[in-house]
């Protein structure tokens, strides 16, 4: 197996990465972060699994991380979004696994966003040889595959100049994420959750000429936590897609990178079934959320006093170690780290970074 330089990846090396994956039939979670606390325990927790990771940032988190006092909410997103990604640059070797960055969801309203940091990319690129980015997602499956191809061709000839990739999205992800979503209905049959084949064969024959892209591809999957039964995943769709493009042009055995949005609460027969089929990256932010949140709910319960008072109102005891926020954000970091460990699991990826010793 080839080996990697710990880090952020990209250009050839991201490729190395996903190569990886799919020859070992294995996945990496893409995780959601929001600030140093969630992309610090996304690092730890991928030491600790001994696997590589996707930590990405939707425009929401991104604003979020650079501050929501910040009056000017667009560059907001820029700003927070290029100061998480030093953050990663910084810290990832140190922590000895391969990190891929990444940007998502980013609708039409979005495309300025994802080209501001493109930008910085490229002079990152100038003073360090590598993009800040390994790559970005633009999210246009709401709009007419004509344009969704057309723009998604025009970014990543851009993109590609500095090293990185484009994540597209084809069909509709169910729910809602940081703004971006549809409301589809989730009970139902609906052929809107189910990207077709020949979408995706226009989308290769458009894109890959130009550079490497992964590929949303919705097959059932929304965003969000439902009953079970209410989502109806069929993976096959994706088989198919693989099929029809190694058929038509001529390549080798799933030629398509596939990524699994919505993939919180899924069955873990269809996320197996899913990598079978060429997903190397699930979306798992729902989940995740919960994961940090659950343990600082339970530390607020079991220290309530401490979250109303400096000092206990009978004995003058001082709270402060109780309520410091190191304590209660540090349970949070533990809970998102112990549920990392499980994804790592499911998707095969436990013990299998490419990182050099």
């Amino acid at each position: 197996m080839s080996t990697l330089k710990p880090g952020v990846v990209s250009g050839e090396d991201y490729k190395t990465l996903l190569t990886a994956a799919r020859e070992g039939a294995f996945a990496f979670p893409a995780v959601n972060v929001v600030g140093t606390n969630s992309i610090n325990a996304v690092l730890e927790a991928a030491a600790q699994a001994k696997a590589d990771v996707i930590i990405q940032l939707s425009n929401g988190g991104a604003h979020f991380y650079a501050g929501k006092g910040l009056p000017d909410g667009g560059r907001a997103k820029v700003l927070g979004a290029v100061s998480a990604a030093q953050h990663v640059h910084l810290l990832a070797e140190h922590y000895g696994v391969c990190v891929v960055l990444h940007t998502d969801h980013a609708n039409k309203k979005l495309i300025p966003w994802v080209e501001a940091l493109i930008g910085h990319g490229e002079t990152y690129f100038e003073r360090n040889g590598k993009p800040l980015f390994s790559s970005h997602m633009l999210d246009l499956s709401a709009e007419p595959i004509d344009f969704n191809l057309g723009e998604s061709a025009r970014i990543l000839e851009r993109a590609v100049k500095i090293g990185m990739s484009i994540e597209i999205e084809l069909g509709v992800t169910g729910g809602e994420e940081d703004g971006v979503g549809q409301d589809v209905d989730t009970s139902a049959d609906n052929s809107h959750l189910y990207t077709q084949p020949a979408d995706v064969l226009q989308a290769w024959k458009k894109l890959s000429p130009i550079g490497h892209f992964s590929t949303a591809a919705s097959f059932g999957n929304v965003h969000g936590v439902y009953k079970p039964g209410n989502v109806k995943l069929r993976p096959e769709i994706l088989k198919n897609s693989q099929i029809l493009v190694a058929e038509t042009c001529g390549t080798g055995p799933n030629p398509l990178d596939l990524v699994f949005h919505g993939g919180s609460g899924s069955d873990e027969s269809k996320i197996k079934e899913a990598v079978e089929y060429g997903v190397f990256k699930m979306n798992i932010d729902t989940d995740t959320q919960f994961a940090f949140s659950k343990p600082v709910g339970a530390y607020v319960n079991e220290n309530s006093a401490a979250f109303t008072h400096q000092l206990d109102p009978e004995t003058g005891k001082p709270y402060k170690k109780q309520y410091d926020p190191r304590a209660w954000l540090r349970k949070g970091e533990q809970g998102l780290v112990e549920r990392l460990q499980r994804a790592f699991e499911v998707l095969g990826s436990t013990g299998r970074s490419l990182a050099m010793d």
